[in-house]
């Protein structure tokens, strides 16, 4: 695998590869890589011929009272796991190769709609941060395709918008949520928790498979839905941040004519913020 830090080395192995006439694939992620990113490389050489991957803790995206200092980053061992899963080229670029100009004058992506609400509401300028970074690195790379997990199925939306808006010529493909054995969903930020957290962190994703029952056996009252979530959340020791059920194509409040929605939810175990989602077919016919 091939490591480059600079923009000017990163166009030209990926030029080179071009050249060659193979497809670019791209998965751009922060670190600290988990089964989870492992999966979205994979996934990546699987439909493309060249697969590119960028480590970059952006912090455009990072609130003021938010973990940048402390987000783990593992270099040597991420570059471990990225040539056992079949990466070719690693962009591991630092903040002023990213933002020569400081982040203060950078100009920024806004993605309206999906972007409010959820964690564009407990997170404000997150995804601004999200979007501008990832679309100056589509710039960089120029991928026929780029791989995003669905864990983060808000950020998912907001990138799908940004290229649809944007008309960027590039294939969004998307990545079931890795689980532990109990449920939760792989997360970098899994690592802050104690041991007597990490036992209780899985009450999020029973909730939401609770809801995910109820809903597919034909229950539609999801206000009742999402109280009943919020007090199990409560109950099991978490603090949740939200427990939304939308609908799962452009996030808007799900109603009876929802083909598939999204259960969305972000709960605090301690210090550290769990992000989790199930999908659910309702079944409903909007002709």
């Amino acid at each position: 695998m091939n490591i480059v830090k600079t923009v000017a080395d990163l166009r030209a192995a990926v030029a080179r590869a071009r050249g060659e006439g193979k497809r670019i694939g791209f998965v751009p992620t922060m670190g600290n890589l988990h089964a989870g990113h492992i999966a979205l490389v994979k996934k990546a050489g699987q439909r493309a011929d060249f697969v590119v991957a960028s480590i970059f803790v952006n912090p455009l995206q990072f609130g003021p009272n938010e973990d940048l200092d402390s987000y783990p980053r593992t270099l040597a061992a991420d570059q471990e796991k990225l040539v056992d899963a079949g990466c070719q080229l690693l962009f591991a670029p630092n903040v002023a190769e990213m933002y020569p100009h400081g982040q203060a004058n950078q100009t920024l992506v806004h993605v309206p709609g999906v972007s409010e609400g959820l964690c564009g509401a407990s997170r404000p300028g997150h995804f601004d941060g999200v979007s501008t970074v990832v679309s100056k690195l589509f710039n960089m790379v120029q991928p026929d395709l780029a791989v995003f997990g669905q864990k983060d199925f808000q950020q998912l939306a907001v990138i799908r918008t940004m290229v649809r808006d944007l008309n960027m010529p590039v294939q969004i493909i998307s990545e079931p949520i890795v689980r532990a054995e109990d449920g939760l969903a792989l997360s970098s930020r899994n690592g802050y928790l104690s041991a007597e957290e990490r036992a209780r962190a899985p009450a999020l994703y029973r909730t939401l498979n609770d809801l995910r029952n109820a809903i597919a056996g034909g229950e539609r009252d999801y206000p009742a839905l999402v109280a009943r979530g919020l007090a199990q959340l409560s109950q099991a020791g978490l603090r949740p941040d939200y427990l939304e059920v939308r609908n799962a194509v452009d996030l808007q409040p799900a109603d009876a004519a929802s083909r598939e929605v999204a259960i969305l939810a972000a709960a605090f175990l301690g210090k550290t913020r769990l992000l989790d989602n199930v999908l659910v077919e309702t079944g409903a016919d909007t002709h």
